[in-house]
Formats: C-alpha cells, sequence, structure tokens
C-alpha cells in the first residue's frame, strides 16, 4: 500500500514538475513574417523631422534615429510599449546639439521597424537577442544607455549581455521584474494560469479595480486598444491631436499590432533570467547609475530604491524624482531629462 502511495505522489510531482517547465517562457525563437508600415503614414509628423536608418538584424529591419556628430559620445535612448522613437522627439534634438551622437531605435513591432504577424512571434528572448545585435552591428562603443518602460526590460538585458560596450546607465519609470528559487519556476506559470482565468474581459479594470493579471488578458484579447488614450492617461500635460496621431502612425489597422498586444504578457516571463542578471552583473556593476522616476507614475513609482539598494554604481549619484512626470515623462519633462543627462555624463 505504503509503495503504491509513494508510486502515485512520484507521478504527480513529475507531473506537475514537467509543467511547469513546459509553462516557461521560450527561450529559442525563428524569424517570423512581418509588415512594414507604409512610408506614406510617417509623412509630415509633428516634430520628428530625423532621416531614416535601417539595420537588417537576426532576420528583421530595425530603424533607428541616429543624429549628432558621428565621433561624439553616444547615448542610446531606448523606449516602451507602445510607444516609438516618436517618444523622444523633444530630446534628440538638444542632445545633439549638445555634442552627443543620439541613437533611438525602434523596437521590433513598433514604430518603423518590423512587425512580427502573430502574438506568438513575440517573446522576450527574442527582444533582447535581436537588440543585443543591433547595438553589436553598429558596434556602439561608450555607451550611455537612457531606458524608460520596456526599453529598461530589453536595455538592461543588453547591458547584461555585452557590458562593455556601455559606460554608465540612466533609468526612469522602469524596472527588471526577477525573482529566484520556487518563486522564480513559479511566478510565470501562475500568472498565465490567472490570466487564463481572466478569460476575454471587455473592460480593463473589473467593477473599478485594477489587477495586472487583467490588464494582460484585455491587452492580449482586445480588439479596441485605443493608443492615444492610454498614452494621454501616461502623461499629466494634454497631448495635441497630431502628436496623438504620430504615436498611431506606425498601426495602419490591427493586423500590425501583435506586439501591443502581448507585451504585458511577456512582462514577467523571464524572471529567474532576470535574477540571475540582478545577482551576477548589477549587484557588481561599478560604472555610473542613475535614475530620474516621474513623481506621478503609477507603474513605477517606488522602484528606483530597488537600484539604489543593489547596484554599486548608483551609491552617492544625485538621484532625482521629477516633479510633475508622469509614466511617459519624455512627454512631460524632456527639458529636466535632457539636463539630468547631460550633467549625469560630464560628472562621470
Amino acid at each position: 500500500m505504503l509503495k503504491w502511495i509513494v508510486g502515485i505522489f512520484v507521478v504527480i510531482l513529475a507531473s506537475a514538475v514537467i509543467s511547469i517547465v513546459a509553462l516557461q517562457a521560450p527561450t529559442q525563437w525563428q524569424p517570423a513574417d512581418s509588415l512594414r508600415t507604409p512610408d506614406a503614414r510617417f509623412e509630415n509628423l509633428s516634430d520628428y523631422p530625423f532621416a531614416p536608418n535601417y539595420l537588417e538584424v537576426e532576420g528583421y529591419r530595425i530603424h533607428y534615429v541616429d543624429e549628432g556628430p558621428r565621433d561624439g559620445e553616444i547615448i542610446l535612448l531606448m523606449h516602451g510599449q507602445p510607444s516609438w522613437s516618436y517618444l523622444y522627439r523633444h530630446m534628440i534634438p538638444p542632445l545633439a546639439e549638445a555634442g552627443y551622437r543620439v541613437i533611438a531605435p525602434d523596437l521590433i513591432g513598433f514604430g518603423k521597424s518590423d512587425k512580427p504577424l502573430q502574438q506568438s512571434d513575440h517573446s522576450y528572448q527574442m527582444h533582447n537577442d535581436v537588440m543585443t545585435a543591433f547595438a553589436r552591428e553598429l558596434d556602439l562603443q561608450g555607451v550611455t544607455l537612457f531606458a524608460q518602460d520596456w526599453g529598461g526590460l530589453i536595455g538592461l538585458r543588453m547591458v547584461a549581455a555585452e557590458p562593455d560596450r556601455y559606460a554608465r546607465i540612466m533609468l526612469s519609470n522602469t524596472g527588471l521584474p526577477a525573482a529566484g528559487g520556487l518563486q522564480g519556476w513559479l511566478g510565470y506559470p501562475l500568472i498565465r494560469f490567472q490570466v487564463w482565468r481572466e478569460g476575454k474581459p471587455d473592460e480593463i479594470r473589473d467593477n473599478g479595480e485594477f489587477r495586472f493579471t487583467r490588464w494582460i488578458a484585455w491587452a492580449k484579447h482586445t480588439e479596441d486598444f485605443d493608443l492615444k488614450e492610454l498614452i494621454q492617461r501616461g502623461t499629466n500635460r494634454v497631448l495635441t491631436d497630431a502628436e496623438l496621431d504620430g504615436y498611431t502612425a506606425p498601426f495602419p489597422d490591427t493586423t500590425y499590432r501583435a506586439a501591443t498586444y502581448i507585451f504585458p504578457f511577456l512582462v514577467p516571463s523571464q524572471l529567474r533570467q532576470n535574477q540571475e542578471v540582478m545577482d551576477e552583473v548589477f549587484a557588481h556593476w561599478d560604472k555610473p547609475f542613475i535614475t530620474a522616476f516621474g513623481d506621478s507614475d503609477p507603474i513605477t513609482t517606488g522602484m528606483e530604491a530597488i537600484w539604489h539598494d543593489t547596484v554599486p554604481g548608483a551609491q552617492g549619484q544625485p538621484h532625482t524624482v521629477i516633479e510633475d512626470a508622469n509614466h511617459f515623462i519624455q512627454e512631460d519633462k524632456p527639458e529636466e531629462l535632457v539636463a539630468a543627462l547631460i550633467a549625469f555624463i560630464e560628472a562621470n
């Protein structure tokens, strides 16, 4: 009887382990069929006069802005979801005028970069690999990384993959979701289960209550993803119609928007890998590291403390909280960010 019970327990345990492993995010990927937004969609954009640059990387074409002197010190501006390099249109000119070479790529699925058709074509690993290869192909050296939103989730992994390329890091309204041990193994499967339980909600909130898993489910399944409303909600100043049109320019219809739908689902997909990065790279990072978060960002408020406590290079830096700045801080306070970024570089 005891052997039978033990046998059943072993089978159940083995099944649970297999299920947990199977529900982890993929670490292998292949380039997929993709779309390119017609150039006409980007004509006469408000305050976006920059010449386009393109680079074929890992089976996809990446668009990037490249302004300022070619021999200038490099600043890499990384955007998040659902924005693109348009988000940096008020920061690029003054940084270039100050003598820096400013590079602002569009992530795959956004802006003028290629847009894989299916949500399943996107993975955290794919985006990390593609953007790491982007920096390698351009042979960027002595880089100051400025990252916000998903720009941090991907940009920090770019740093971890090839740290010698980067001289400094400045983070704004971003983080690196991480967990080790059992939590690292169980976190993503449990979130996937909770998202499945949410079904296909018609509204982001449930009777006024916000849940991250409901937001994931809604973003993943809805075709009523109002990008203009999302951008405006994350910005304190009132954007003009022309500016809001700039954010929707990359997406003529829903077939171009797989990335905007799936990115929230990918946020917790590499908890273990990110914990390794925190432990092995950033816990020993002694190069300059600074944060400049907005005071009214409902998503990342307080997350900067993790970096102050973890990163040796963050010690003694003049970290700042920028007043009246929401999640899309580049829209609310571009002048303050430019001033802080230049001062950070000059002081280090």
